[in-house]
């Protein structure tokens, strides 16, 4: 698959669940703007079957290769990002996974049972970025528990393997000039700013400033009944030049520690 029909597969199934990412979209488009992608991330668990390499491969296909490594001490996170090889205006891809061997052995129960219960063909690497939730009809009581230890492995125990967010990248928009013109546009317009650790992580001096929305809220059809639950959120980032005058391309893991609580039940009371 080219790397154009892996972005429009995924824009299309993540806009479905996330419908305010369209709607923003469309208030950049009609101020008269084209909107980049400067990156895309997903959520894994770090089993053998589904990790990081195991969702990084229709990337690698098309080619795209490893570009730098991130360690969450706080969420028991891992994370690596990919960029293409000769196509710069690719967007970069994002994919973290949670270290399941620092949890309760209950937690590592229960997330095992889960791929443990996906049939071999459903595992396919070229396409588990596209699947969202394979296993059973989730339970909530299940998704309480895992909230206790991990915000993150309950998100993805209701999810599943998707687009986690998009991200505009706020250097191309032709009608903004900073980050913070573009929140207050969005603020504007009735969005919520994800304000943990600030609307704003990350500085010019870090090279690299993002902020994001709280993620929409869908129904989701638990054992027990029907609960609204987080999907995805959209993001927006700022690439600063570095000494060398090129825009920096990695990331910071600290600004990105708080971007994944945009998830967070608890931000959207």
């Amino acid at each position: 698959m080219t790397t154009a029909k892996i972005f429009e597969k995924l824009w299309s199934e993540y806009t479905d669940r996330t419908p305010s990412a369209q709607k923003i979209n469309n208030l950049f488009t009609a101020k008269g703007n084209k909107v980049f992608n400067d990156h895309v991330a997903f959520r894994t668990f770090d089993d053998d079957r589904v990790n990081i390499e195991v969702l990084a491969t229709p990337f690698l296909e098309a080619g795209y290769e490893e570009k730098g490594d991130y360690v969450f001490e706080a969420k028991k996170l891992y994370a690596k990002h990919f960029e293409h090889k000769t196509d710069k205006d690719a967007p970069r891809v994002f994919i973290s996974q949670l270290k399941t061997k620092e949890f309760s052995e209950e937690l590592q129960g229960t997330v095992k049972r889960l791929i443990d219960s996906l049939k071999e063909d459903e595992l396919k690497p070229e396409t588990l970025v596209f699947k969202g939730r394979l296993w059973e009809q989730p339970i909530f009581e299940v998704y309480e528990k895992l909230q206790e230890e991990s915000e993150y492995a309950a998100w993805l125990y209701v999810n599943g393997f998707c687009s986690n967010h998009f991200t505009v990248d706020v250097n191309k928009l032709s009608t903004f000039n900073s980050l913070q013109e573009v929140n207050e546009f969005l603020k504007n317009n009735g969005f919520k700013m994800n304000a943990s650790g600030g609307e704003i992580k990350g500085t010019p001096e870090q090279f690299l400033e993002q902020s994001s929305v709280l993620a929409d809220r869908i129904p989701v059809d638990f054992k027990e009944g029907t609960k609204e639950i987080t999907s995805c959120y959209y993001e927006f980032a700022f690439r600063h030049p570095m000494e060398n005058g090129e825009l920096y391309s990695g990331f910071i893991a600290k600004s990105a520690d708080k971007i994944f609580e945009s998830t967070d039940m608890k931000l959207q009371k």
